[in-house]
C-alpha cells in the first residue's frame, strides 16, 4: 500500500492499490467530509492557463509535476474559500524587498483584486488555483533557489548547490503555514544576518542623513586634533553606521572619533590606524543605495551556499575577497588567517573540495604556464637560475626543492581539484600586512600554516605541534594523508555579517558585483 498524504486545513490520507499501475495512473478519491471543497479540476485547464499567463511559463513543468503528484485536486482552497497559507504566501511576496529581491510579481492586479476581495472566493477556481501554484514556484526559486545554476556558473560561481524539492516542501506549507517564517531548512544561515542588515540599512536611507562629506581643495589628511567641517560630517556618519555611540557635533577630531575611524577601517578590511586620507573619504562617499546593493547581491550568493555547510563537523572557509581563512570545528571559528589570493589576471576559484593531505617541506612543482612563460625565458638570459632558484629538472618538468626558500615555504594542504588549487605557506610573509593581498597565481598562502596543520591535527598524538614543526623543516618531502576529509569551501562575499551583528564591506577585487548586479536589477 501506498500512502499519498493531502496537507490542508486538515490532512487527508487516502490510500491506494499500487499494484500493476504507475503512478501516473493512480487515482485518488476524495472522502465524502471533504468532496464538497476538494474536487479536482480538468488537467487540460493547466495548458490554457499558462497560454494566457506567458509570465509563468518557467513554471510550467513544476505546477503540472505538482498537480500530478496531487491528481489535479485543488490545494489552495479549504471548506472556508482560499486557505490560510495562500493568504501567507500572498503576503510575502507582497514584501519581497525584505528578501533582498527586486523583481516585480507577475499579474500582481490579479492577485491583489482575489485578494481584496475573499468574500467572493469561497468556491475553487481554476485560474486563482493555477496563480497561486505558480506565485509560489515564483516565490521560491526567486527566494530560496536565486538565478539558475547555469547563470551562477557563467560568473564562475562553481560551488555545487544543495538539491531541493520545492514541491515536496510545500506540502509541509500547506499542513503546516507557519513553516514560511521558519526558512532556516532552505537557506544558508547568513542570509537571515545579511536580511537584518538590509533592514537596518533601509532604516539608514530613510532618515535621509547620508550626506555627502566634503573636503577642501587642501586637504591631504586629518590625524587627531586636526578641525574641520568634515570632521563633523564624518562623526555623523559614524555615529548612522554604529561605528561610535554617540555624536558630539564637535568638528575636533578627538580620541573617540579616532575609535569610530578603527572600527569603520576594520569592517572595511583597511589597515588599522586612525588617519583619515582622501582615499576614506571616498569610501564614505559611497552612497548608502549602493551598500544597500551590495547587501542583496550578498543574500542572492547566500542562495546558491547549502544550508547544512555549516552543520559539518570540520569546515575550512575562504572568503576572496576579505582575504581570510576561517576554520570551524563542531561550528565554532577555533582559527582565522590572513591569505594571499589570485592576482586579477590569475583569479582564485569560487569551488568547494574536500581537503585529504598535509604536506611537510614541499617540492613545488613548477605549473607549465609559469614554466612556459617565466622560467624558461629566465633560463634563456641566466644559465644558472635553477640553481640560484635551488630548482632542478625533473624529467620534462621543472620543481623546486624543499625548504625555507620555496615558493610553497614549508607546508601545502591539498584538496584535489581540477583547477590546481591549493593552501599553502610562502616565505614572502611581508605580503600578510598589504592592504589588498591578491598577489598569487591562483593558490591560497596562509599566513598561519603552522597553526592550521597544528589545529587539523590536534587530536592526532603522532602529530605534536613538535613533530609539525621539525617536518617542516626537515628537507624531506613527508605526506600524511588525513583519516577525515576536510570541506573546503572559497566563496566571494563582498558583504558579511558576524553573529554579533556586524557588517563588513570588503572590496570587489575581480569586480564580481557589477556582473551580478546586471542579472538581478536589469530583469
Amino acid at each position: 500500500m501506498k500512502k499519498i498524504f493531502f496537507a490542508f486545513s486538515i490532512i487527508v490520507l487516502f490510500t491506494l492499490s499500487c499494484k500493476n499501475k504507475s503512478a501516473k495512473d493512480q487515482v485518488i478519491k476524495p472522502t465524502a467530509a471533504v468532496e464538497a471543497y476538494q474536487s479536482t479540476f480538468d488537467s487540460t485547464a493547466v495548458d490554457s492557463f499558462f497560454k494566457t499567463h506567458p509570465l509563468l511559463q518557467k513554471y510550467e513543468s513544476d505546477v503540472k509535476q505538482l498537480y500530478r503528484k496531487h491528481q489535479y485536486h485543488y490545494v489552495w482552497f479549504d471548506k472556508k474559500g482560499i486557505n490560510e497559507f495562500a493568504n501567507l504566501l500572498y503576503d510575502k511576496t507582497n514584501h519581497l524587498e525584505d528578501e533582498g529581491v527586486a523583481i516585480n510579481v507577475p499579474y500582481k492586479d490579479k492577485l491583489d483584486k482575489i485578494h481584496t476581495n475573499l468574500s467572493g472566493n469561497q468556491k475553487p477556481n481554476t485560474e486563482t488555483e493555477l496563480l497561486h501554484s505558480s506565485l509560489y514556484f515564483f516565490y521560491a526559486m526567486n527566494v530560496y533557489h536565486g538565478l539558475d545554476t547555469e547563470k551562477s556558473n557563467e560568473i564562475e560561481w562553481y560551488i555545487p548547490r544543495k538539491k531541493q524539492s520545492y514541491i515536496s516542501y510545500l506540502d509541509s506549507l500547506l499542513a503546516n503555514p507557519s513553516l514560511i517564517n521558519k526558512e532556516e531548512k532552505n537557506l544558508f544561515s547568513q542570509y537571515f544576518l545579511l536580511k537584518k542588515a538590509l533592514r537596518k540599512y533601509r532604516q539608514i536611507q530613510k532618515k535621509d542623513k547620508w550626506n555627502a562629506i566634503t573636503t577642501d581643495s587642501a586637504f591631504t589628511s586629518y590625524k587627531i586634533g586636526d578641525s574641520a567641517t568634515a570632521i563633523a560630517q564624518i562623526r555623523e556618519r559614524l555615529f548612522l553606521t554604529d561605528d561610535i555611540k554617540s555624536d558630539s557635533k564637535s568638528a575636533v577630531y578627538d580620541k573617540e572619533l579616532s575609535k569610530g575611524i578603527l572600527n569603520y577601517k576594520l569592517r572595511r578590511g583597511y589597515l588599522s590606524n586612525s588617519t583619515i586620507s582622501k582615499e576614506l573619504i571616498k569610501d564614505l562617499n559611497v552612497p548608502i543605495s549602493e551598500r544597500i546593493k551590495t547587501i542583496m547581491i550578498n543574500m542572492e550568493r547566500c542562495r546558491w551556499v547549502s544550508s547544512d555547510i555549516p552543520k559539518s563537523k570540520e569546515v575550512i572557509a575562504i572568503n576572496i575577497p576579505s582575504f581570510q581563512l576561517s576554520y570551524f570545528k563542531n561550528q565554532e571559528v577555533i582559527l582565522r588567517s590572513k591569505v594571499v589570493v589570485g592576482k586579477t589576471m590569475n583569479k582564485t576559484v569560487i569551488f568547494s573540495a574536500p581537503m585529504q593531505y598535509i604536506v611537510f617541506s614541499p617540492y613545488w612543482n613548477v605549473p607549465t604556464s609559469i614554466k612556459k612563460n617565466e622560467i624558461l625565458p629566465a633560463i634563456a638570459k641566466n644559465p644558472n637560475y635553477l640553481a640560484q632558484h635551488n630548482m632542478e629538472w625533473n624529467g620534462n618538468n621543472i620543481r623546486q626543492k624543499p625548504g625555507p626558500k620555496n615558493s610553497l615555504g614549508l607546508i601545502k594542504f591539498l584538496f584535489p581539484n581540477s583547477n590546481h588549487i591549493y593552501l599553502h605557506d610562502t616565505p614572502s610573509k611581508s605580503l600578510f600586512e598589504r592592504e589588498t593581498r591578491a598577489f598569487s597565481h591562483g593558490c591560497i598562502r596562509v599566513a598561519k600554516p603552522k597553526e592550521l596543520a597544528i589545529e587539523i591535527l590536534k587530536d592526532n598524538p603522532k602529530w605534536t605541534p613538535e613533530k609539525i614543526e621539525a617536518a617542516m623543516n626537515s628537507g624531506k618531502e613527508t605526506w600524511h594523508t588525513l583519516k577525515n576529509k576536510i570541506p573546503v569551501y572559497i566563496g566571494y562575499f563582498t558583504a558579511w555579517v558576524d553573529s554579533d551583528g556586524t557588517i563588513y564591506f570588503y572590496n570587489d577585487i575581480y569586480k564580481r558585483d557589477e556582473l551580478l548586479a546586471n542579472l538581478l536589477f536589469k530583469q
